[in-house]
């Protein structure tokens, strides 16, 4: 194709659009599904679905290796991360998806009682 003097060749692009993928779907709540919820296939119990979009299946067979973080697993994938979101919270209220909420961030261990096993160790170790 010629344009403006300059031969063109446009590329194939593989885009479906987010509207598709999500089928209108809005974005779940963080508290919800955030990005460090963790994600895995429900057992199928000799059960898979059969009216499933290939987007779908593709983040089934993804979290059907254990859990996964939502950011994990829109890793995995080219697809944007709120499309994956969206995605994951429909198949999870399906209940072909189990979530877990993140795990909780550790306490700061006590300064004191570390310089007590720092000590400990030094005396009995040298």
């Amino acid at each position: 194709m010629k344009a403006g003097g300059e031969d063109f060749e446009f590329e194939p692009v593989d885009l479906v659009r987010a509207y598709v993928i999500t089928r209108g779907r809005e974005l779940p709540d963080d508290q919800e599904l955030s990005l460090i919820t963790l994600v895995t296939a429900a057992p199928a119990e000799g059960r898979r679905p059969t009216r499933l979009t290939p987007e779908e299946e593709r983040l089934l067979d993804i979290c059907s290796a254990g859990y996964l973080s939502v950011a994990e697993v829109a890793g995995h994938t080219r697809l944007p991360l709120g499309v994956v979101r969206i995605v994951l919270a429909s198949l999870a209220e399906s209940g072909h998806l189990m979530t877990r909420p993140p795990v909780p961030r550790a306490r700061n261990a006590d300064k004191d009682l570390l310089e007590e096993v720092l000590n400990g160790l030094t005396r009995k170790f040298g």
